[in-house]
Order: C-alpha cells, then structure tokens, then sequence
C-alpha cells in the first residue's frame, strides 16, 4: 500500500459526521474492509476480521429514506456480530440506546435449528464513538461494559459487551509520543484530530506507524478529493442537521408556548423554569 501523508493543502472532510464515517469504512475495497476491521480488533482487544457488512440497507447513496442509521452492522470470521457508530452529538440517552441495540443485535441470532442450542449464540459488540462532548464523568476515553455483580464483583460471564471512546477526552493522550500510544488511542487521535492543522505532523506519524489508520486515510482522502462524492455526502449531513434543527426549534417552541400559559395564569417565573427547562430571561421575554 502507498504511504498516506497528510500535506498542509490537503482539507480531508471531517470523518466524525456520522454519514461520512459510514462511508470509508463500508466501501467494497480491500482498504475499507480492512481499515474496519483493524478498527473493530483495536477496541475489541484482539484481532478479527470483518468477512461481511449487515444490514446495510439503504445504501448510503440513497437520501430517500430519511429514517437512515448510519451504523455499521458487520459480522467478524468467527461468526461474531459486531455494530459500530459514529455519534457526533450523542444524546443524554445514549448508555440506554446501546443497550437496546446490543440486546436486539444479541437477540437476532437464529438458533431455532434442531442441532442449535443457547450456546451456539456468538459474542456480541455494540461500539460507539462519542465526539464533541464529555459524556460519562470521569476522565477516561475508553469504557468497556459487561454484565457483572456490582456488589461482589462477579462477572455473569455474557456474551454481549458495549464500547465506548469518547473524543473529547483526548487532550493529555494527544500529546504522548506516538510510541507510547496504544492503538486504540491512535485511533481515537486520529477521528479527533483528522482536520485539525496544528496537528497534522502527529496526524501523519500515526498513519505512519498504523496500518490499519493509514487504509482509513486512503479511503477518506479519496472521498475528499472526489467532488460529487464529497457534495453527496456533505449535502447527506446538511439534511440531518436540518431535520435536527426543525425537532430542536419545534421543541423550544412548544415550551415557550407553554411557558405562555403559565406566565399568564399567574405562576412564578422559577416554577416556569422548573417545568419547561427553560432560562429566566428566555421566560421574561415572553412577557
């Protein structure tokens, strides 16, 4: 494979958006499907190879479908059922919707066969990438969850497993020398600082070292430098942060409505606030 070095011209579209992350990694190409694959072994902590994607329908040319989960359903060599997400703006009830989708992807085993039994169900990993905002409490990227007994500390030893890397804790873990990165935190440097200029000499020492990174490079620059290509995708994510801005003001505008009423029947501004969540002044405006 050609070396994958980033120049100072070189403007690679920003792998965190969900559609575009979609893209590099589910490509009928060697690149792709092995840039997936050292992904998945990295944050699983062993190597596997992705032999298929599931479920990948609509395809992520078609814009018709507007319900479109940017997922990436695939199942390893070994018959183990791996999804994988890009989450931008992940919501407050996000821990809550991995474990739906773990358990539904766990679920959807068929063993009904005469010769099948419980024990025939594969291992089963929900892995979500969390940017732009710090999610669980501490300071930790990486979280790795199982079923156990929180009290003694006794593992039920399950077969379904969520991931997490949160991007935005990654502020001490950039600075290390590369040497000293594993390589889940190279990969966590390089989704978060693919297009941060002032990074790019660290940027191109990871694609150096990390084959597997350097493939994901290949593929996104392509994509970068693909204009149709580009404008689908950029025209793709222009759709979903339209839709969620309509949801958001539809939201808002419902609760200065009610606020309205409130304000109007009498009730304190604190108790206003109390109900609908929004901020005194955005309340006394409504007078």
């Amino acid at each position: 494979m050609e070396k994958m070095f980033l120049t100072g011209d070189d403007d690679p579209v920003d792998i965190r958006k969900d559609n575009i992350f979609k893209a590099v990694f589910t490509k009928d190409t060697p690149e792709s499907t092995g840039a997936l694959s050292r992904l998945v072994s990295a944050l699983i902590g062993r190597d596997v190879t992705i032999v298929s994607i599931l479920a990948n329908e609509p395809p992520i040319e078609n814009l018709s479908d507007r319900q479109i989960r940017f997922d990436i359903n695939c199942k390893a060599n070994n018959g183990e059922l791996i999804d994988v997400e890009m989450c931008l703006n992940p919501d407050a009830f996000e821990p809550i919707r991995l474990e739906f989708y773990t358990a539904k992807l766990f679920g959807g085993q068929d063993i009904r066969g005469g010769d099948s039994s419980y024990k025939d169900l594969k291992h089963t990993y929900q892995i979500a990438i969390l940017a732009n905002k710090m999610f669980f409490a501490d300071n930790e990227y990486y979280h790795s969850f199982l079923y156990y007994d929180p009290i003694r500390r006794i593992s039920f030893d399950g077969r379904t497993q969520i991931i997490t890397l949160e991007l935005s804790k990654l502020i001490d873990i950039v600075e290390k020398p590369i040497d000293e990165m594993t390589v889940s935190e190279r990969w966590a440097v390089f989704f978060e600082y693919l297009t941060v200029k002032e990074k790019r000499d660290k940027i191109n020492s990871i694609l150096e070292q990390e084959e597997g990174i350097a493939m994901a490079g290949h593929v996104l620059m392509s994509v970068s430098k693909d204009e149709n290509e580009r404008a689908r995708l950029l025209s793709e994510y222009k759709y979903q942060m339209d839709m969620q801005s309509k949801l958001v003001t539809a939201k808002r505008e419902g609760k200065e409505e009610i606020a309205r009423n409130a304000l109007a029947k009498g009730y304190p501004i604190e108790t206003i606030h109390d109900i609908t969540g929004l901020d005194i002044e955005s309340i006394k405006a409504l007078l």
